[in-house]
């Protein structure tokens, strides 16, 4: 029986014409895995929005695997993320206008959650492909984070593994985000296949 594995990308925020994400888990679901039995979705970046939407798929696929991925400019490698915390704390609003200061996202949760996913595992398998990429302690406060945490807290103790990864810029946001660091989709796609795999 292969593995069920649902990927999640979103789309984009703030003005953008582009997120990683999305190119991602739409290129992912053109790939043919012999192992794994993918399904995708690509969410609104929108607090509430996002996790209802996301937790509905995984009722309906009903994973072995969930891995969200998103955009986080500025890293110049694929991140996977160790720890989501339970705080929206927003620069921005989301696509829907709700911009968030210090909230809890469950007033009566823990403080964190650590992925279920074998993130070391997946980090030295990635630089064993020599992929860029480093392990981050920090998803941020934004929908991202939010989206990371809901998931943890919603799939804890089901045996479900879950987690968050966060991808670079493409080059073609670099008129909009000059100066910072890209990574080209193929190598996206060559790495997220190889984090995929390493959960099996």
């Amino acid at each position: 029986m292969p593995t069920k594995v649902l990927v999640s990308g979103f789309e984009p925020f703030g003005g953008s014409q582009v997120n990683p994400s999305q190119l991602l888990v739409q290129a992912l679901e053109k790939e043919n895995f012999t192992e794994v039995d993918l399904s995708a979705i690509v969410l609104p970046v929108e607090f509430t929005k996002s996790s209802a939407m996301l937790l509905r798929k995984i009722r309906d696929v009903g994973p072995d695997v969930v891995i969200s991925f998103g955009q986080a400019e500025g890293r110049s490698g694929i991140t996977p993320e160790k720890v989501a915390i339970n705080f929206d704390d927003a620069r921005i609003p989301d696509n829907s206008g709700d911009k968030r200061t210090q909230v809890k996202i469950d007033a009566h949760g823990p403080d964190a959650y650590f992925s279920t996913l074998p993130v070391e595992k997946i980090v030295e398998a990635l630089k064993e492909e020599e992929i860029p990429t480093s392990l981050s302690l920090t998803a941020g406060a934004f929908v991202c984070n939010h989206l990371f945490y809901s998931t943890q807290n919603a799939l804890k103790g089901t045996g479900i593994r879950s987690g968050f990864i966060h991808l670079p810029l493409v080059p073609e946001q670099q008129e909009e985000f000059p100066g910072q660091p890209t990574m080209d989709l193929a190598t996206m796609v060559r790495g997220a296949r190889t984090a995929i795999l390493s959960t099996l």
